[in-house]
């Protein structure tokens, strides 16, 4: 429960709105049940418009379109240090979630990969493997996780550029980059939910943790019908 409070926190903008948030969370955080407190920062978060911090310059544009929820999730190999490659099938039988973003460094409002670090035991707590890529080279990805401190891994979609991007309808043909796009991919290797932000506009977890929630029930419910 701690990580949600430690992102509502990183988000705000200054003290007024971080006092709103540890006055509310201090009244009630004792004598809540979990799925209440996690359910009463996300409220927060929403009411204090952390989700969307945008660069005016490129928030507006439509994004590409991607792979669509019930499409089944492209396979793929990418490197994560010189000598390890990860693969989506490396992780069949649990939810994954498949974030793309341009690149290493990239100042976006907020870190979105360190926003994703910080409620990682959340995606956890679902059962739920994050993965990030990008075009960026492997040794790129190991410096900025080194130094961001990542607790998940970062996969070079290098060569041929971009490729894996492009088959999941994330890829950013006039720029050279990937789209900032989402996907929570089920445990069956099929697409559940997709989103491609704006490039400028930080997507937040919101959309993701609904994905993985909603997938949950619908796993649980496979389940007890299958008993």
């Amino acid at each position: 429960m701690a990580s949600w409070i430690s992102y509502a926190l990183l988000l705000a903008n200054g003290n007024g709105q971080r006092r709103r948030i540890l006055d509310a969370w201090n009244s009630q955080s004792r004598r809540a049940p979990r799925n209440q407190a996690v359910q009463r920062c996300r409220e927060l978060a929403r009411s204090l418009d952390f989700t969307r911090c945008m660069n005016p310059t490129n928030a507006t544009e439509t994004p590409a379109p991607a792979l669509a929820a019930g499409t089944a999730a492209p396979p793929f190999s990418l490197r994560t240090t010189p000598d390890q490659s990860v693969s989506l099938s490396d992780f069949r039988g649990q939810p994954v979630i498949l974030t793309f973003y341009p690149a290493d460094w990239s100042p976006v409002c907020g870190d979105q990969l360190a926003l994703y670090n910080e409620i990682v035991d959340e995606f956890r707590h679902h059962k739920a493997a994050l993965l990030g890529v990008s075009v960026d080279g492997i040794w790129c990805h190991l410096a900025y996780a080194r130094d961001r401190k990542l607790r998940f891994p970062l996969l070079s979609d290098f060569e041929p550029k971009g490729e894996v991007a492009r088959s999941y309808g994330a890829y950013r043909s006039q720029d050279g980059v990937a789209e900032r796009a989402l996907f929570v991919i089920d445990p069956h290797g099929t697409i559940h939910w997709s989103y491609v932000s704006p490039i400028g506009v930080n997507p937040g977890a919101d959309g993701i943790l609904t994905a993985l929630e909603d997938l949950s029930r619908r796993e649980a419910s496979k389940r007890e019908s299958a008993r």
